[in-house]
């Protein structure tokens, strides 16, 4: 008899958001070291946070420069949304992420639709445009608002720009689901199709409101979220990173979220 070897699930890449090492020690020691800190505790790729640079024009090329050396794949978080208030395209903002993208020579940009709504259709064929030929990749995450992190306001956007023959994949971030007050898991079901990259992040409810935590450390079940999207995907840390011997905790997180469906 034939004997049949297992076929074993695809092992994700694995990034980390900087945001995770706490606003305040980031842009104390700047992006690139912990940058660094990541490549040496085994990530893949890291998340640059747009809202955390000091100094976007020095900066960015030297993260890129590590991230090379490094060989760490790159995203560009901006904390801009593409569409503004008054419901048109946001143009500049838009441009500003691609050119800091660019900069870093990341492989995809990161941001949230912002104020798109049911008046914004026409800016869809202007966003194919824009990225016409763009060698960036625009992802789209749901953020912890009402207009830009519910199911009914993201369905409804990239249902326009399915329409609109753009490919835009999704940022699925675990977490900011509840501070929309929508379920995860649902959500998960709902956009698992569309999702190319995965916020990691555990959530508590305290006095009245949400809070990152670590996976191990969540409320919600984040195994089951993670079975529910597609298993190949990289993934991101995005909560807090700390302790008296950082590079360990970040090891065993990274090892945590490699493995995520397995451990316990």
């Amino acid at each position: 008899m034939k004997l049949v070897t297992p076929v074993s699930a695809p092992t994700p890449a694995v990034f980390i958001s900087l945001s995770s090492f706490g606003a305040a020690d980031v842009r104390r020691h700047g992006q690139r070291w912990f940058a660094a800190l990541s490549a040496q505790a085994g990530a893949d790729g890291i998340e640059v946070r747009g809202e955390l640079l000091n100094d976007a024009r020095t900066e960015l090329p030297a993260i890129g420069a590590l991230a090379r050396e490094r060989t760490l794949g790159l995203v560009y978080s901006s904390p801009e949304g593409l569409w503004a208030d008054d419901g048109n395209l946001d143009e500049a903002a838009l441009e500003r992420g691609l050119d800091a993208a660019r900069c870093l020579d990341a492989q995809r940009l990161k941001m949230s639709i912002g104020s798109y709504g049911p008046e914004s259709a026409a800016g869809v064929a202007r966003l194919t445009r824009v990225l016409a030929g763009e060698s960036t990749e625009l992802v789209i995450e749901n953020d912890q608002t009402q207009r830009a992190g519910t199911m009914p306001a993201l369905q409804a956007f990239l249902d326009a720009v399915r329409s609109a023959d753009l490919s835009l994949g999704m940022t699925f971030d675990m977490g900011n689901w509840h501070w929309a007050g929508e379920d995860a898991l649902q959500a998960a079901a709902t956009f698992a199709s569309r999702v190319t990259y995965v916020h990691c992040k555990g959530v508590q409810r305290q006095a009245h409101k949400w809070i990152a935590v670590p996976l191990a450390e969540s409320t919600a079940p984040w195994r089951a979220i993670l079975r529910a999207l597609p298993a190949d995907v990289p993934r991101a840390i995005e909560y807090p990173l700390q302790g008296d011997d950082l590079l360990a905790v970040t090891r065993e997180q990274l090892a945590l979220v490699r493995h995520a469906e397995t451990a316990r």
